[in-house]
């Protein structure tokens, strides 16, 4: 489980002062425009400095139930799969096959996870970093799941192939019905992103967009209920799955 941030501290106390460490938590607070709650952001700065209470964990030494950081290469990435949860909203998972030099098991994404994959480009042979994953018994034996507290990182490697089709955009007109709440991750540079997923109701149909970075903050300024439009909308075509993100040039915008 997730430690707090003066929990956390103690793993840094020669490093920073207490000071320093709270001044800091402030500060990104901030820059990240309250996404993140303070113990998450005290859990990457202490990452950031080496001192990551769950370091790295080979493969065959994945604990039965518990954290664990991982680093691993995927060999096989399953389609997704779309399932209904128990209210009857959809959902959906994708699996993934990691191994290091120990051994194999499952990375199992859930829901916006599965936006990680298509846009991060990973295929098979791809390395990745899954920190603070939470460890339990799948039905092919030990599986990584990316919770709350996860972060998942991309190793750098030469590897950029698509897995998807990108079709013209399109704008979307609705009513904003929902926001999903944010998830981090770390990009290719080292920096951090931001992802997060609304539900827009045009007429009568119900629209999910994954939006990306400035993105995220920017639909913080929304409520549930508000009128919105959004521009350049990228769609893409996912093993015959329709996705909405809005990234780049895309833009969120309240309407009358």
């Amino acid at each position: 489980m997730h430690k707090k941030k003066n929990e956390l501290y103690e793993l840094i106390s020669d490093i920073k002062t207490k000071k320093e460490f709270e001044h800091d938590i402030t500060t990104r607070y901030a820059a990240y425009d309250e996404l993140l709650d303070k113990d998450a952001i005290a859990f990457l700065i202490v990452d950031e400095l080496g001192r990551n209470v769950h370091s790295i964990t080979k493969i065959a030494q994945l604990p039965a139930d518990g954290d664990a950081t991982v680093i691993g290469k995927v060999l096989s990435i399953s389609e997704a799969k779309p399932f209904k949860r128990k209210n009857g909203t959809p959902g959906k998972v994708v699996n993934l096959d990691l191994c290091d030099e120990t051994g194999s098991c499952k990375l199992v994404l859930w829901n916006d996870d599965t936006d990680l994959i298509t846009n991060k480009d990973i295929v098979p042979g791809t390395t990745v970093k899954i920190i603070n994953g939470y460890i339990k018994q799948g039905f092919a034996g030990l599986e990584i799941n990316l919770g709350r507290w996860g972060l998942f990182e991309v190793i750098p490697a030469d590897t950029t192939h698509q897995q998807d089709s990108t079709t013209s955009p399109k704008e979307i007109t609705g009513i904003l019905l929902k926001k999903e709440p944010t998830k981090a991750f770390f990009k290719d540079d080292g920096e951090f992103g931001f992802v997060t997923t609304i539900t827009v109701k045009e007429h009568d149909k119900e629209t999910r967009v994954t939006l990306w970075d400035r993105h995220v903050k920017d639909i913080q300024s929304f409520a549930i209920g508000d009128p919105i439009t959004l521009k350049q909308v990228t769609t893409k075509d996912n093993n015959g799955t329709i996705e909405y993100h809005v990234n780049g040039t895309s833009t969120l915008q309240k309407h009358r």
